[in-house]
C-alpha cells in the first residue's frame, strides 16, 4: 500500500542511500588502553596550584579506574595528568577559572609514552569555595571520556 504511493519510492531510495553513506567512516577509531593507574601533578606557577584540587582530581580519576574493567588484550599504561597554568577567580564577577591540562600515557612494560592528550577546561563557579571541586569534575570527565573510563558509582 505504501509503494503505490508515488512519493513513497524516492524517498525510499534516499533514505537508503543516506544510510549506506553513513557506514563509510575515514577515520579509524582511536587506539584503546588499559589505564591501570594515575598519577596527577601540578607544574610550578604562581600562583601555586591547590593541593585540594590536584588530590581531588587523583581522587576521582583512581575511582574511575577501579571502577573499570578492561580486556586482557588491551595494552596496559600508567597516566600523568599534568595541570599546567592553573587561574582561578578570575573576570568580572571573580567566578571564571580555567587549566591547562597535559596527560601522558605511558606503557606499563617499558616506560615509554605511547599516547599524550591535552585539553583546556574552563569552568563557573558563584562560589569560590567550590571552584576546586568543580574543576577536579570536569577535568575528571575528561580523562574518562578520553580514556574510556567509567564513572564510578556515588557514595552514601
Amino acid at each position: 500500500m505504501l509503494l503505490w504511493r508515488p512519493r513513497a519510492i524516492p524517498a525510499l531510495v534516499g533514505v537508503l542511500a543516506l544510510a549506506a553513506c553513513s557506514s563509510w567512516s575515514v577515520d579509524p577509531p582511536p587506539p584503546t588502553y588499559a589505564v591501570r593507574s594515575a598519577t596527577v601533578v601540578a607544574d610550578q606557577a604562581l600562583p601555586p596550584v591547590s593541593p585540594a584540587l590536584v588530590t581531588a582530581v587523583n581522587d576521582r580519576v583512581n575511582a574511575a579506574i577501579a571502577a573499570t574493567s578492561f580486556s586482557p588484550q588491551l595494552p596496559p599504561v600508567a597516566i600523568t595528568i599534568r595541570l599546567s597554568d592553573v587561574r582561578k577567580a578570575r573576570g568580572f564577577n571573580r567566578d571564571r577559572s580555567s587549566a591547562k591540562i597535559n596527560i601522558d600515557a605511558a606503557a606499563a612494560d617499558g616506560g615509554s609514552v605511547v599516547a599524550m592528550a591535552s585539553f583546556e577546561i574552563r569552568t563557573v563557579a558563584p562560589d569560590p569555595a567550590t571552584a576546586d571541586e568543580l574543576m577536579a569534575e570536569d577535568i575528571a570527565a575528561r580523562v574518562r571520556s578520553i580514556f574510556s573510563l567509567n564513572t564510578p558509582r556515588l557514595a552514601n
